[in-house]
């Protein structure tokens, strides 16, 4: 008898369970859960990196709206994805040479064969895909030996253009970034002039964030390329670049060598926090929303995106 009861309670009790669930999960709307994920650098005043850091020291916003860390790793191994973008203008024909050896001794350090993939772009009267996405050290040796300024045929024959920096960026993060898994950082090295490209420097900022890519910019200039008074200062254009995507700005000077700036820029690399979240707003409408991300402690800078592209899922009502 005591038995009969059980079972009848237990029965009693699964049903409302059942008609609860039912009840519960009648939609009003769905939506898919997605990780934001957000690659920081954290440095002290000196300029020094700064690696050992917990997830607990730093306090993470979006849109002003306290976020949770979920995922929190040091030192990612995430796979990379990185452009090497070279810009081929005649402004600057007299570094060619040393782009190209710097270049390849930082891919021979970073690439990590069957884990890691890189693409060659080059970028003057017009964008020039020199080696697709590969995780071959050969071939990218041989694409960058092919690197090179625009011949006279190619000036004789110009219609238009001139340094396209902008579009090199926007056809690397639309064409080549899109959808890749992991970490992705265009590496562009240009004296940050444009001539004649179709998209502005903010379009070009938009498609790298809307496509999670960092933008490490390399500024590269030839004092005497543009005659003796001198030519635009790109310094400003590739600053804002980097800043706006969360990657780092550097520049070639008589104090610090191409292959000391790649040395830093592999260390950086390989110092990443990354940090995930799930939004606490489902995502009603594809917008931008904006990511204050710092540390506890003061004194300590972090370079990191400002902002991502919240995408609405299709079906999502």
């Amino acid at each position: 008898m005591n038995r009969r009861r059980f079972l009848l309670s237990s029965a009693t009790l699964l049903g409302a369970r059942a008609l609860l669930r039912g009840q519960q999960e009648e939609p009003t709307f769905s939506t898919e859960v997605k990780v934001v994920n957000v690659l920081a650098t954290v440095r002290n005043k000196k300029g020094e990196l700064v690696p050992d850091l917990t997830k607990d020291d730093f306090s993470l916003s979006e849109n002003g709206r306290p976020q949770t860390i979920r995922y929190f790793a040091r030192e990612s191994d995430l796979p990379l994805t990185l452009g090497l973008m070279v810009d081929t203008s005649m402004s600057q024909r007299r570094m060619i040479e040393a782009e190209r050896g710097a270049s390849y001794r930082f891919l021979d350090q970073v690439l990590r064969e069957k884990k890691d993939q890189v693409f060659v772009m080059q970028f003057d009267l017009s964008v020039m895909l020199r080696q697709e996405l590969t995780s071959s050290l050969s071939k990218l040796n041989d694409a960058l030996a092919f690197v090179d300024t625009p011949t006279m045929n190619d000036l004789r024959n110009q219609t238009g253009g001139g340094t396209v920096l902008y579009d090199a960026v926007v056809k690397a993060s639309r064409d080549i970034m899109k959808d890749r898994p992991g970490r992705k950082g265009l590496i562009v090295l240009t004296d940050g002039v444009d001539f004649g490209s179709e998209f502005s420097i903010a379009e070009s900022i938009e498609a790298a964030q809307r496509n999670d890519t960092l933008i490490y910019s390399i500024l590269f200039s030839d004092e005497g390329a543009y005659g003796p008074f001198g030519g635009p200062d790109g310094r400003g254009v590739l600053v804002r670049m980097s800043k706006e995507t969360g990657g780092g700005f550097f520049e070639v000077s008589k104090h610090q060598s191409l292959d000391q700036i790649f040395a830093q820029l592999e260390q950086e690399l390989r110092s990443q926090y990354n940090i995930g979240y799930v939004s606490s707003e489902p995502v009603v409408i594809s917008e931008f929303r904006k990511i204050q991300l710092a540390t506890r402690q003061k004194g300590l800078v972090v370079q990191a995106r400002n902002r991502y592209w919240a995408k609405r899922s299709p079906g999502t009502n």
